[in-house]
């Protein structure tokens, strides 16, 4: 330590710049009631297990919810994970669903 030392330190940040803006969240839907709703899982977890305990409580306030399953839409991680994703929006829109539910595990 020099005399010059007022002990301040020179901080650097550890992580890069921001590299995408934030956006506004899209709205929210008004009700879920006649709604269809889309599981999407990464296949870790247990998805399975959560995804049966959300429908199970969802179609109880709603009981004319539709779901689309994570069965029929494959999982989002994985070897072909950057198709599924790019897919995705327009299979989404194809099957007429109005919000997702996105499960994944650490």
């Amino acid at each position: 330590m020099s005399d010059a030392d007022d002990g301040c330190f020179e901080v650097h940040w550890p992580r890069a710049p921001r590299q995408m803006q934030r956006r506004a969240l899209a709205p929210r839907l008004d009700t879920l009631q006649g709604k269809t709703i889309a599981q999407l899982w990464d296949y870790l977890f247990k998805g399975d297990v959560v995804f049966a305990v959300l429908e199970e409580a969802l179609r109880a306030r709603d009981p004319d919810i539709r779901f689309v399953s994570w069965r029929d839409l494959g999982s989002t991680h994985g070897d072909d994970e950057r198709e599924t994703l790019a897919a995705l929006p327009a299979r989404l829109q194809a099957l007429g669903v109005d919000a997702v539910i996105s499960g994944m595990a650490c």
